[in-house]
């Protein structure tokens, strides 16, 4: 063995032995979690997943997250591990996409059964407290878990007439002094889906609320953003797994988003684009390149223009995706993808921007 190999696995080690006392650490039980490791597998069970189709998604998660997979044991014990870590999920400006996109599922995915093991202990759409009750719990969270509650933000801030198009609560308090007030003693904080990203189709022109994303509002540069509408949970958990293992985040772009899912080009990992190098283009629905599933790209198809893993991550466990359904990529991941890509018409924007990333 070389000198340089010697030295990357005395790295890959070491990095492997601090995510192991990383997830060690969260072993200790959540006060508040009543929840424990026999009921995520319980659930699992009665949604006849099986131990293969669990050891497949670790996998899959790891090689995604693109770690060694001698770090698959770390990931199957941290997604056990996952509740002990208490999380406030804001919804602010938004129509709840991200948080329906893992309860509505007939045959829930093992990322949807995660989110219900995870110790969501402030979630307003999903929580069965409400009113007063709901918000002195968030208080006692913010008061006695300082520096230890990771915040996830769903949905665009609205700032126009000092935050009063949003109000939030038994108090009326404005989604803007909401976030702060959350945000202030945080372990990190994460913003998911696009109207959090930058306000998303919440701020699509004319933008009458002033909405901006989660950064911006909260003049940080530190958010760490999962955008997409609605961003797969794959992507969420992730993320997760990431912070609980290393106690930091993963190499990100320059929009803060990880690049394990980011960094890929939905063009370039198309099913499709052997069909775009040949020519062969859909030219109207139903014609019969769409029975052929030609590229999409005339139909307004912006995967030229969009960095996610959708084409290789897809959603319901790997089923499908939208192109792969019949209808183009709308770049729901991108900056202003709204006012800029949601139509079905080619985009007429630079030529560099397919590579701008």
């Amino acid at each position: 063995m070389s000198d340089i190999s010697i030295k990357l696995s005395k790295e890959l080690e070491k990095k492997l032995q601090v995510a192991k006392k990383r997830v060690a650490k969260f072993n200790k039980e959540h006060p508040r979690n009543t929840l424990d490791e026999e009921n995520l597998e319980a659930a699992m069970q009665s949604m006849d997943i099986t131990k293969d189709e669990v050891n497949r998604w670790v996998s899959m998660v790891t090689a995604d997250m693109q770690l060694h997979p001698k770090f698959e044991e770390v990931v199957a014990k941290g997604v056990k591990s996952l509740n002990k870590i208490p999380i406030i999920w804001l919804e602010l400006a938004d129509c709840s996409g991200n948080s329906e996109a893992f309860i509505k599922s007939a045959n829930p995915a093992i990322e949807d059964l995660i989110f219900e093991y995870i110790s969501l202990d402030y979630h307003e759409l999903l929580m069965s407290a409400s009113g007063d009750e709901s918000e002195s719990l968030l208080d006692d969270i913010i008061k006695n878990q300082k520096g230890e509650y990771i915040l996830i933000v769903e949905g665009a801030v609205p700032l126009g007439l000092d935050g009063k198009y949003l109000r939030i609560g038994s108090k009326g308090e404005t989604g803007i002094e909401l976030l702060k007030r959350c945000a202030k003693d945080a372990a990190l904080v994460i913003a998911v889906g696009s109207c959090a990203f930058d306000g998303g189709v919440v701020a699509a022109a004319p933008n009458p609320t002033g909405a901006v994303g989660v950064a911006e509002a909260l003049k940080r540069d530190d958010v760490i953003n999962i955008s997409g509408c609605p961003t797969n949970p794959v992507n969420i958990v992730g993320t997760l797994l990431y912070y609980m293992m290393f106690e930091e985040m993963p190499p990100l772009d320059k929009f803060n988003r990880p690049l394990w899912a980011y960094e890929g080009r939905v063009h370039d990992n198309c099913e499709r684009r052997g069909h775009y190098e040949l020519g062969e283009f859909v030219e109207e629905w139903g014609d019969e390149g769409a029975k052929k599933g030609w590229c999409l790209f005339k139909m307004g198809c912006k995967g030229p223009y969009a960095h996610v893993n959708c084409p290789t991550m897809k959603f319901n466990q790997g089923t499908s995706w939208p192109v792969q359904a019949g209808h183009g990529c709308m770049g729901c991941t991108e900056r202003g993808f709204f006012d800029k890509f949601a139509n079905e018409r080619i985009y007429e924007g630079e030529e560099n921007e397919k590579d701008s990333h």
